[in-house]
């Protein structure tokens, strides 16, 4: 079984940190509407299994009902955007730019690009698809 670094992260001011220890998986940027509206343009997420993942402070926490399927964690006292969390899923998708130390983990690739901002390109490079990525960023175990 492969060695992972415990990680942690949290919100601006503290009222809500995390604990993750387990393999993350690299960072997707999101364009769709509506995390272009929660964080004012796109949104860079890993993802973890859900057992490998643990709150160290939520009185912060706040979950908000973003659609039928799937709820967006923030922190009430400092409007950080920390997370999002499909309906019965395995995993969440920590905001990347909320870890403490993303040593290790890159940009893997864009999904919903077909409402991305008209503000900026994407990176040529990286693998994007119009909606959502059909599998091909796994989830870690």
């Amino acid at each position: 079984m492969a060695e992972h670094p415990t990680r942690t992260g949290g919100c601006h001011c503290g009222a809500v940190s995390y604990r993750i220890d387990g393999p993350v998986r690299d960072i997707i940027a999101c364009h769709c509407g509506q995390c272009r509206k929660t964080t004012g343009h796109y949104l860079p997420a890993a993802s973890v299994n859900r057992r490998h993942f643990s709150m160290t402070e939520d009185r912060g926490l706040k979950w908000y009902r973003a659609s039928e399927s799937a709820g967006r964690g923030f922190c009430t006292e400092c409007g950080s955007s920390l997370f999002w969390l499909g309906d019965g899923s395995e995993h969440i998708s920590i905001v990347a730019g909320t870890l403490d130390d993303a040593t290790g983990l890159k940009l893997q690739g864009h999904i919903f690009t077909a409402t991305k901002g008209a503000y900026y390109e994407l990176e040529p490079d990286l693998p994007s698809w119009p909606a959502g990525d059909g599998g091909a960023f796994p989830m870690p175990e």
